[in-house]
């Protein structure tokens, strides 16, 4: 993303919107600006504010007059007056930032949009998880922090070492330039995203120990992890199995998204086909 400084006339209300911190008011310029290296191409700030292409020399004028009067002038909060952001023509690896940041964009490895997995959360349909299984989402990252790949390559490595398998229709999974080993693309290493999810599913007994490697490796990384479990209930509704383990651990375990099978296919005809 881009901010034309010939139409900015540095309202500041773009810096309010962006959830990365990365635009500010250049005070040698006047200029609302914004650091690029910190940008994940959100696009909250094009999306967020509303356009309404103000001429920039009136705007700058009525707000200097005002100014000189000792007029506090405070401009709508969610316009930007002169419509001054202009999207970049993003291309690799940068392109991976909004991929992974921007909820209204499809990620290109699985179709589904914003960091571009349905999780665990559509078990029913996927069959993602099965009986006797856990699936662990390990979200990286979160609005004010973001998280670079390469903190995801090292929780990624962490996992690998421990003989565990990605799930595949993952984004991340779909970077690395070797699955087995956990190792990710070497030139995104430096791009930074709002938040990414690593997925892997083991069996119900190496619950514990996955917990405690992934609460290891936080410890290095300089950004948030958020520990997703899930598992199947049984027939009745209950969870005994997991639910003892995580409390030990010192979670109090909540039932954040249960799926009563809604979306399942239960019926095929005689040709095979699925309805």
């Amino acid at each position: 993303m881009q901010i034309n400084a010939k139409k900015c006339v540095a309202c500041g209300n773009c810096t309010y919107v962006c959830p990365m911190n990365a635009i500010y008011i250049d005070p040698v310029i006047n200029r609302a600006t914004i650091n690029r290296d910190e940008c994940v191409e959100c696009y909250t700030c094009f999306n967020g504010l509303s356009q309404e292409h103000l001429n920039p020399t009136m705007v700058r004028s009525i707000r200097s007059v005002l100014s000189a009067l000792r007029i506090r002038f405070d401009p709508e909060p969610d316009v930007c007056p002169t419509a001054a952001f202009e999207p970049d023509e993003l291309s690799w690896p940068r392109v991976v930032r909004r991929a992974f940041s921007d909820p209204t964009v499809p990620h290109e490895s699985t179709g589904v949009s914003g960091r571009g997995t349905e999780e665990v959360k559509t078990n029913d349909v996927t069959g993602r998880i099965g009986v006797g299984d856990v699936g662990f989402t390990i979200e990286l990252g979160r609005p004010g922090v973001g998280v670079r790949f390469r903190e995801i390559q090292t929780m990624c490595w962490a996992l690998a070492k421990a003989n565990i398998s990605f799930e595949k229709r993952n984004p991340i999974t779909s970077l690395m330039s070797d699955v087995p080993s956990g190792t990710l693309r070497q030139d995104i290493m430096d791009e930074k995203v709002l938040s990414a999810i690593v997925e892997i599913k083991v069996p119900v007994d190496r619950t514990e120990e996955i917990s405690r490697l992934v609460w290891a490796v936080e410890t290095d990384l300089h950004t948030v992890v958020t520990l997703g479990v899930a598992t199947r209930c049984a027939t009745d509704g209950t969870e005994t199995v997991v639910a003892p383990i995580l409390r030990r651990l010192g979670y109090d375990p909540q039932r954040a998204k249960t799926n009563i099978g809604l979306g399942r296919l239960n019926h095929v005809e005689a040709n095979g086909k699925a309805v």
